[in-house]
C-alpha cells in the first residue's frame, strides 16, 4: 500500500486524545451509562504497572495494539504522551485474527491492507528506522501466529530482505500471571508457535498481568467497538459510529483511562516502574521517560474532568 492508497475500512473509534497532533472528539452529547463505569483503582494500578513494562521492553519501538483487548492501555498511553516530545507512534490494528481456516483469498488480501495501514507492509518494514512492536493479550498465541504467518508469506513473495525485517519486528504478549515453576510452559514453546525462533532473542517477550485484570480486559470489559472478524472486513455497517448497548459504558471507561494517563501521578508512576526494568538503561527507554516527565499540560477540549490531584499514593500499589 502506497502513501496515496486509502486504508481499508475499519471500525470507527472516537479520538479521545490529541496525541499525534489530532484533535479529540467532542463527546458531550453522548448519554451517560446506566450503571457505574469507573473500572476502579486496582485495575488502573495493575494496568499502569504492565504498561510501564511494555514501554521498557519495547526498546523504543512504535507500539501497535492488535485487536481490542488492550484498548485501555492504548488510551492510557495516548493520555500520558499527549503533547509530549516523544516522536514514536501508537497504532491500533483492531482486526480479529485468531484463525484463518475459513478466510477467502479476498479476506487474505484485505488482511494485508490492514497490515499495510499500520506500517507492516514488507517494503515499509525493511526501510523503517524505528522498530515496531505488536502488543496483545496472549493465552496461546494464535492471533500472533496467524499474523506472522501471513506476514512471512508476504515478505517471501515480495523478496524484501528478511534479515533486515526480523530486526525491526517485535511481539509483546501480555499474559495472565500465574505461579512460575520450572515446569511452566509458555505460549512461545508451543510447537504451533515455532515461528518465534525465526526472530532474534528478546524480540518476543512477555509481561504478566494479574489474572483478574487480564480476564477483565480480555473477556469481560465492554469495548467501544464490537469484534471485527474477517466476515465483517467488507461490511460497511461495521465502520459506522458504534451504537451497541454497551457503548456508553465502554466510552466512559476509555475516557477514564485517557484522563488517568494525563494525571501527573500516573505518569510519574510509569517512570518509576520503567526504571526498575533492566532495559531502562537503554537510550530509547530513557527518551520515553523524559517525554512522560516533560509532557506539556494543556486542556484538550474533550470536556472531561481530570482525576483528582493529590492522590499519587493510590498508584503505588501495583507489582511491588
Amino acid at each position: 500500500m502506497t502513501a496515496d492508497t486509502a486504508p481499508p475500512p475499519r471500525p470507527y473509534r472516537w479520538s479521545l486524545s490529541a496525541f499525534g497532533g489530532g484533535r479529540p472528539d467532542q463527546l458531550g452529547t453522548l448519554s451517560a451509562p446506566r450503571e457505574p463505569s469507573t473500572p476502579g483503582e486496582p485495575v488502573l494500578s495493575e494496568l499502569t504497572a504492565v504498561t510501564a513494562k511494555v514501554l521498557a521492553r519495547s526498546d523504543g519501538a512504535d507500539l501497535c495494539f492488535l485487536g481490542r483487548s488492550l484498548d485501555s492501555m492504548y488510551d492510557l498511553l495516548t493520555g500520558a504522551l499527549e503533547h509530549s516530545p516523544w516522536d514514536g507512534r501508537l497504532l491500533r490494528l483492531p482486526v480479529s485474527c485468531t484463525a484463518d481456516d475459513h478466510w477467502s483469498p479476498a479476506a487474505g488480501r484485505r488482511f494485508r491492507e490492514h497490515l499495510a495501514a499500520v506500517g507492516l507492509e514488507p517494503y515499509a518494514l525493511a526501510r523503517r528506522k524505528r522498530p515496531i512492536a505488536l502488543v496483545d493479550v496472549v493465552a496461546w498465541g494464535r492471533s500472533y501466529g496467524t499474523l506472522h504467518r501471513h506476514l512471512a508469506t508476504w515478505i517471501e513473495e515480495s523478496r524484501e530482505p528478511w534479515a533486515v525485517i526480523r530486526r525491526k519486528l517485535r511481539y509483546i504478549g501480555v499474559t495472565s500471571r500465574c505461579r512460575s515453576s520450572p515446569n511452566t510452559r509458555r505460549w512461545q514453546q508451543d510447537p504451533d508457535n515455532d515461528w518465534v525462533r525465526t526472530l532474534p532473542a528478546g524480540h518476543v517477550t512477555n509481561v504478566s498481568l494479574d489474572h483478574r485484570v487480564w480476564s477483565h480486559l480480555a473477556n469481560d470489559q465492554p469495548k467501544v467497538n464490537e469484534s471485527f472478524p474477517h466476515w465483517n472486513w467488507f461490511d460497511e455497517p461495521s465502520t459506522l459510529t458504534p451504537r451497541h448497548h454497551q457503548v456508553a459504558r465502554a466510552l466512559a471507561e476509555a475516557r477514564y483511562f485517557t484522563e488517568a494517563g494525563r494525571d501527573t501521578a500516573v505518569r510519574e508512576e510509569l517512570i518509576r516502574l520503567m526504571a526498575r526494568e533492566p532495559g531502562f538503561a537503554g537510550r530509547e527507554q530513557r527518551r520515553i521517560a523524559l517525554a512522560l516527565r516533560t509532557r506539556a499540560t494543556s486542556r484538550t477540549g474533550s470536556g472531561t474532568r481530570r482525576p483528582r490531584a493529590g492522590t499519587r499514593a493510590r498508584y503505588r500499589t501495583g507489582n511491588r
